[in-house]
């Protein structure tokens, strides 16, 4: 049996190379199109639940795990030859899962059963798993016209082939680009462990000497982000911004053209489908139902920010202007967060920079797992180095109890940069467990990655707060995996609406705000001392700085998002970027130059044929429900360990089971209410 293939808990990730790929997906492929095939030549007259909805769900599930291994190697372990294998089986996977609600004869019978009586007397997560699936087939074109289907299943594969190019311009754009320094005067104003970090940079890379040292800054955020906001001389941040902007703009890695094929695309399968635009399409069985309803809902967020964010834009211009003399002007683009942190520092006396010592990784993921043990139940330890196969010597490998002692899941850790790994961070899963219909349980297996401060000569990492955030905020996604308890695998964790999907991150970013629960893990690196009071309050004071500006930006990218998407023929033809920008002219900082779009480097909505596409407005939408849902554990308890069982079993553990607002209901007693969020911005009127 192939490596790819092998059903094993414990991957044997050293021997998945790229050549046998093609041969394990290829055979895999064949079995998943037997198996559909049987369901869709079974008689008429014979068919029941196991051999229609629930042999489809097991028709799949090889695939869907073999290829889950192949997607993920691409992503922290890249390489040409992988890349070539990926991208030589991507059009024949992605064809298949296309084909699966356009294949008619396997349509009828799903339909036919779905009418019968024994399909009427289902109940639970059975009944919701044929209503999702008519409804998923409905929606993908299953009720079109031959020809219709047809022309549906080349639209699904030019996006299938598009859209890693996309992302893949992205990664190789960002990896291309470099500044070696070894002039020191450039360095002022950096955070040491920022130049300390460049120069073994540079060093690794073959530049500088021991008495000529050099330095080297990417486009990889620990390195990007203390320029931006540190460096005191402006060549360097220009600099750095012009590489930042440009990344899919110019060639060989432009994404211009693919951002414009890709948009006809989504809109002529839209109409294909019977929808205005691809909004309606994506939105119609998520929450906001819509793409008129989910534009409505980030404009009226705009309405309430505009006010604050102008006095903050004109604030950081009057700022500036006293701070140097010079006259009262906007300023560059590549000056924000370099005035912006130094405003702050004036007003606050609070400087990011003096927390990282108290954020060593090992304590905070320590602390973080404290916490789940408080709220949660859980019980997570690491497995020994060595003791479990990892794709790379960095990632570590943990396995989770709940409070009855059951193995419930395992994951593995990885979250420092390198060249091979695509950008930011995320969680995914590689086996779905959960219970099974003999009665028994299995554990499930995710994983969750990141591009963090990674530790620097013999020190620890050291994070920033923003990048303990992103640690909590992943930690969600995978416990919402990991604590499903959803008998079908495609309903399980985080396989629900993509407006209701961030709840479980976003909500566990709430405590890395609370001196109750940063005690836990916000230790000095050196004397295990926690944040001293002042800087705390401080911190606490800075939170609401620019939050304006910051929700602004947020609402800029949505809103991009949902006019690319309803209104799709005014921006294909002629210049996209300048009609994109007149578009959300109002939530752009007034600077000179103007600032760009982010659309040529928009993985979210453009790396994959749906993903965030019309649907990132996702993420105001579950700050809504986070920053309401914590009222109920600042009201009873932090770690108030009843609230965070009602937690898991309202939420986390129920996957795709019921509507995602029955689900809120369940936990809150009502639906959510957008004034916590407001509260929690600083944004009351």
């Amino acid at each position: 049996m192939s490596l790819f293939l092998d059903p094993a808990f414990e991957i044997r990730w050293s021997q998945l190379r790229p050549e046998l790929i093609a041969p394990a997906i290829t055979e895999v492929l064949a079995r998943a199109q037997a198996a559909v095939d049987a369901i869709a030549a079974r008689d008429l007259q014979t068919l029941t639940y196991a051999n229609t909805f629930l042999a489809l769900e097991h028709a799949t599930e090889e695939l869907g795990q073999a290829w889950s291994k192949v997607t993920h190697l691409q992503s922290v372990a890249d390489s040409p030859a992988l890349r070539d294998a990926h991208n030589d089986l991507l059009p024949a996977v992605s064809s298949f899962y296309a084909r699966i609600p356009l294949n008619a004869a396997l349509w009828l019978r799903l339909k036919t059963f779905a009418a019968t009586p024994e399909a009427a007397a289902l109940t639970g997560i059975h009944r919701r798993f044929i209503d999702e699936t008519v409804a998923d087939f409905q929606q993908a074109g299953a009720d079109l016209a031959a020809d219709k289907r047809a022309r549906l299943e080349v639209l699904q594969g030019e996006l299938a082939r598009l859209t890693p190019r996309y992302s893949e311009n992205v990664l190789d754009a960002t990896n291309a680009w470099q500044l070696i320094v070894e002039d020191e005067s450039w360095l002022r104003g950096l955070p040491a462990s920022a130049v300390a970090a460049a120069r073994a940079s540079a060093e690794k890379k073959g530049y500088g000497t021991a008495t000529r040292p050099a330095w080297r800054f990417t486009l990889h955020m620990p390195s990007q982000e203390p320029v931006m906001t540190y460096a005191e001389d402006e060549r360097l941040r220009r600099t750095v911004w012009a590489g930042a902007v440009e990344v899919g703009s110019l060639p060989p890695f432009d994404n211009t053209e693919i951002v414009r094929q890709i948009l006809k695309l989504r809109a002529e399968k839209a109409a294909l489908l019977g929808q205005a635009h691809f909004a309606d399409l994506v939105l119609a069985r998520r929450m906001a139902k819509t793409g008129e309803r989910a534009l409505a809902f980030i404009d009226d967020l705009q309405r309430r920010a505009q006010g604050a964010f102008s006095r903050e834009c004109r604030e950081l211009e009057e700022f500036k202007a006293a701070q140097t003399g010079q006259p009262l002007a906007p300023l560059a683009p590549w000056e924000l967060g370099y005035w912006a942190e130094k405003l702050r520092q004036a007003r606050y006396a609070f400087d990011e920079e003096a927390l990282r010592p108290y954020f060593p990784m090992n304590r905070v993921v320590a602390g973080l797992f404290e916490l789940a043990s408080r709220v949660f139940g859980l019980r997570i330890a690491e497995r020994p180095a060595g003791s479990v196969e990892v794709w790379h010597p960095e990632v570590k490998f943990y396995e989770v109890h709940d409070a009855k002692g059951r193995h419930v899941g395992s994951f593995y850790a990885d979250w420092h940069p390198r060249e091979s790994k695509r950008g930011g961070a995320w969680m995914n899963y590689l086996i779905t467990g959960g219970p099974q219909s003999d009665g028994t349980r299995l554990p499930h297996l995710g994983l969750i990655c990141g591009n963090l401060t990674p530790p620097l000569g013999g020190r620890p990492a050291l994070l920033s707060h923003r990048e303990v955030e992103t640690i909590f905020h992943e930690f969600g996604h995978l416990l919402h995996h990991l604590l499903g308890e959803v008998e079908i695998k495609s309903l399980n964790g985080v396989n629900v609406a993509w407006d209701f999907v961030e709840l479980p991150s976003q909500i566990m970013e709430n405590w890395c705000w609370e001196r109750e629960s940063l005690d836990l893990f916000a230790r000095h690196h050196e004397t295990g001392a926690t944040i001293p009071a002042p800087l705390f309050e401080k911190m606490i004071s800075a939170k609401n700085f620019r939050t304006a500006c910051a929700m602004m930006r947020q609402i800029q990218f949505a809103k991009l998002d949902l006019l690319l998407h309803l209104r799709t023929g005014e921006f294909v033809a002629g210049d996209w970027e300048a009609r994109a920008r007149a578009a959300v002219a109002e939530t752009f900082v007034p600077t000179v130059p103007a600032g760009r779009t982010i659309l040529r480097r928009f993985t979210h909505i453009f790396a994959d044929p749906v993903g965030y596409a019309a649907g990132y407005y996702s993420y105001k939408w579950a700050e809504v429900l986070d920053a309401d849902a914590f009222t109920r554990f600042r009201r009873e308890g932090l770690f108030n360990g009843k609230v965070g069982q009602d937690f898991v079993e309202s939420i986390l553990s129920q996957g795709n089971s019921a509507e995602p607002m029955e689900l809120y209901r369940r936990f809150m007693g009502r639906e959510p209410d957008l004034q916590a969020l407001l509260e929690r911005a600083g944004l009351m009127a």
